[in-house]
């Protein structure tokens, strides 16, 4: 039965509220992470705990235990010396948060001596579902 601290290994689908895939393991390598880490978002986690090998879920996830709500205070206006070259409205950087971790931003607005980017997950706001299969718990 999978609780906290376990590894465990799925294979999971998720999707828009609509039905459209945003990611998928299917024909790839399943996901292993350890549970309770923090590497995975809340809903997921929570969905799969008390589950036994070969369990199957189907889970409708709120944004607040998605990637949750979009925040004002991660449009961050960078000058175009901190920038890898020209850029334009709608691309993705990455970039590094004040921690150190690596983080994907879009541009987007370009300005004469800098550009606006948005650190928001592209997930927040969204209500999502994800179709999870249990392949292994260590």
């Amino acid at each position: 039965m999978i609780q906290k601290g376990n590894t465990i290994t799925v294979h999971y689908t998720g999707r828009y509220e609509n039905g459209d895939i945003f990611d998928s393991s299917i024909g790839k390598e399943p996901l292993t992470f350890k549970v309770g880490e923090g590497n995975i978002i809340n809903g997921f986690e929570n969905a799969i705990l008390g589950k036994e090998i070969g369990d199957k879920v189907e889970v409708d996830i709120e944004p607040i235990d998605a990637y949750g709500d979009y925040r004002e205070d991660l449009l961050i206006e960078v000058p175009n010396s901190s920038l890898p070259g020209a850029v334009e409205v709608g691309m993705s950087l990455q970039a590094q948060a004040e921690n150190g971790t690596p983080i994907n931003v879009t541009v987007k607005e370009v300005k004469e001596d800098s550009v606006i980017v948005d650190a928001n997950h592209p997930l927040s706001v969204k209500r999502i579902n994800f179709s999870i299969e249990i392949i292994n718990i260590d």
